[in-house]
């Protein structure tokens, strides 16, 4: 289990994780991240998997939170990364930046997880600064969208400025909910939207739905089905599609486009194998594989029996 801690009077609460369970696997794989949160979220989704790891609604991130005190936790903690990973950062843009900021002067990178559906100016000013992202695409349809709270043009125009108008390294999630947005032609055109628009070296990750206290109608997506949305996003032209289920090994490993060699294999969100060069390449072909590799140091793996002192304010 990875450390969570929660001050509801406060209402800061944190994690740090290995960054695999960000969905991130081609960002400084096997790497710490720590993640911050508070109160609010800008959609209002019945299928949100993090609800009941947010803080209260009446609940603030600046009682415990500060910037410096984020980024000074993080390098305390061995972390290469600060993720916004309970909070979708569009809800606080400019406390966002100063957290980039301070992080950034610690030589901390910074992470978005975003469901991207908001207006231009305040995701210009969120990605502007973050060195990484996974934006959460919740369906490629105008109606599942509008079930979530969003609109699918405004995230798919979000994907495609972070993409081709910032340096932020880009992956997305789907969130495979049976009889939503699971059907293969849907399947189909989001994955040959990502190759037309983006390319095929964005990473692309299906998760599976699990029910929470809000949705329990719906049933969580099978292991089947999850390979199902990866054999079709592949044949669509994609390179590195993964799976959420943690028993699939093919579906969590990287392989190189070019030869087919297994480069990094993962076991749940460790890693237990990887076989790039240090410049990112394949160690059996020599191909590079896209993603921000830097140096890899011991794997980080999720420990109960970590200290952690009281952030700044």
């Amino acid at each position: 289990m990875a450390l969570i801690t929660r001050s509801r009077s406060s209402g800061f609460c944190f994690c740090i994780d290995p960054i695999e369970k960000k969905a991130l696997n081609h960002f400084l794989p096997g790497s710490a991240v720590y993640s911050p949160g508070t109160a609010g979220c800008s959609l209002a989704s019945p299928f949100c998997q993090i609800r009941d790891e947010k803080a209260t609604d009446a609940d603030r991130l600046t009682d415990q939170g500060s910037p410096t005190g984020i980024a000074g936790a993080a390098r305390a903690n061995g972390c290469k990364s600060v993720a916004f990973a309970f909070n979708d950062p569009l809800v606080f843009t400019e406390y966002a930046r100063d957290v980039t900021d301070a992080c950034h002067n610690e030589g901390i990178k910074t992470i978005a997880l975003t469901a991207a559906c908001l207006h231009d100016a305040p995701w210009r000013a969120v990605f502007a600064g973050m060195d990484a992202a996974n934006v959460g695409l919740k369906g490629f349809s105008d109606d599942f969208a509008q079930v979530s709270g969003g609109c699918l043009q405004a995230v798919l125009d979000t994907l495609a400025y972070a993409y081709h108008e910032t340096e932020c390294w880009l992956e997305i999630t789907l969130l495979l909910i049976p009889g939503h947005n699971d059907s293969d032609a849907e399947l189909a055109a989001l994955s040959a939207w990502v190759v037309k628009e983006l390319g095929p070296d964005v990473p692309l990750h299906v998760s599976v739905f699990e029910r929470n206290g809000k949705e329990t109608r719906v049933s969580p997506a099978s292991s089947a089905s999850l390979k199902r949305a990866r054999r079709i996003a592949l044949a669509a032209g994609l390179h590195y599609v993964y799976t959420g289920d943690p028993h699939d090994v093919v579906g969590s490993t990287t392989y190189c486009p070019v030869c087919q060699h297994a480069v990094i294999e993962r076991d749940r969100h460790g890693i237990d194998n990887y076989d790039l060069t240090p410049q990112g390449c394949c160690a059996k072909c020599d191909a590079q594989i896209a993603g921000y590799f830097g140096k890899l140091g011991k794997p980080f793996r999720e420990k109960k029996n970590l200290v952690f002192t009281r952030l700044g304010t």
